[in-house]
């Protein structure tokens, strides 16, 4: 039991820094070497656990997939009105990118890798379903179709990962007075004004919707699958599988 348990530190801390030097250097630029020394382990230990630079990047996207798989689960699941649920969702996915590394390397491991699963495909279809409660429920105006507002929240989304990206590499004196998803809450206020009727409730998510923040995840996180959603959606869209 001592042993395994000491083994199971050893792969958590390399799929900690691996996914820090992915973040930091991509998929390319990590060197194992440079994993190791950050990790404590040695060469021999890292092979014991993974076979390849290639196997110790799928454990790193595992851990991001747990990371928003928990994210997607624990919104969908409150009992908030559906568009505000939307809007947490996105605000939440983009707290896990600034504060996770995990969820940042597997964006960017997504784009350097050939092959490699959308992050996207993992919260798109419960913001399909979300934005068609909304209009169902009178949330959206008659104009504002379901499957365009669910591309926006993508689009949304992946804009705002993409400049936290930029600022980040371009280090400390370009950083921002306010984090990328205070940004983003501000431009879902303008968005917002143009899709819900008027005088609606304000969609926002309310300061204690998304404060709690889920336990720091680690490479020994099981996978888990989002709770059902409470009917099939019948919009496709680009992150649609099958």
């Amino acid at each position: 039991m001592v042993k395994q348990e000491r083994a199971a530190r050893s792969r958590n801390s390399l799929v900690q820094a691996a996914a820090e030097q992915f973040d930091r250097d991509g998929y390319a630029g990590a060197s194992l070497s440079r994993i190791c020394k950050a990790a404590g382990i040695s060469s021999g230990g890292l092979t014991f656990h993974f076979s390849s630079k290639e196997d110790l990047a799928r454990a790193v996207e595992e851990v991001g997939h747990g990371v928003v798989r928990a994210t997607v689960e624990r919104l969908c699941a409150g009992s908030a009105p559906p568009l505000q649920r939307l809007v947490g969702l996105t605000l939440e996915l983009m707290r896990q990118v600034e504060e996770q590394p995990a969820v940042r390397a597997l964006v960017r491991l997504e784009r350097e890798r050939p092959g490699a699963p959308q992050w996207a495909a993992l919260w798109y279809p419960a913001a399909q379903e979300l934005v068609q409660q909304a209009a169902d429920e009178g949330q959206l105006r008659p104009s504002a179709r379901p499957e365009a507002v669910a591309s926006l929240a993508v689009h949304l989304v992946t804009g705002a990962e993409i400049l936290a990206r930029r600022q980040r590499d371009a280090g400390a004196a370009a950083q921002p007075p306010e984090s990328s998803a205070a940004l983003l809450e501000r431009i879902w206020k303008l968005v917002l004004a143009g899709l819900v009727p008027p005088d609606s409730p304000d969609p926002l998510p309310s300061p204690h919707t998304h404060t709690t923040k889920p336990s720091p995840p680690n490479a020994n996180t099981p996978r888990t699958t989002p709770a059902p959603i409470r009917r099939p959606v019948p919009v496709r869209g680009p992150y649609n599988r099958g």
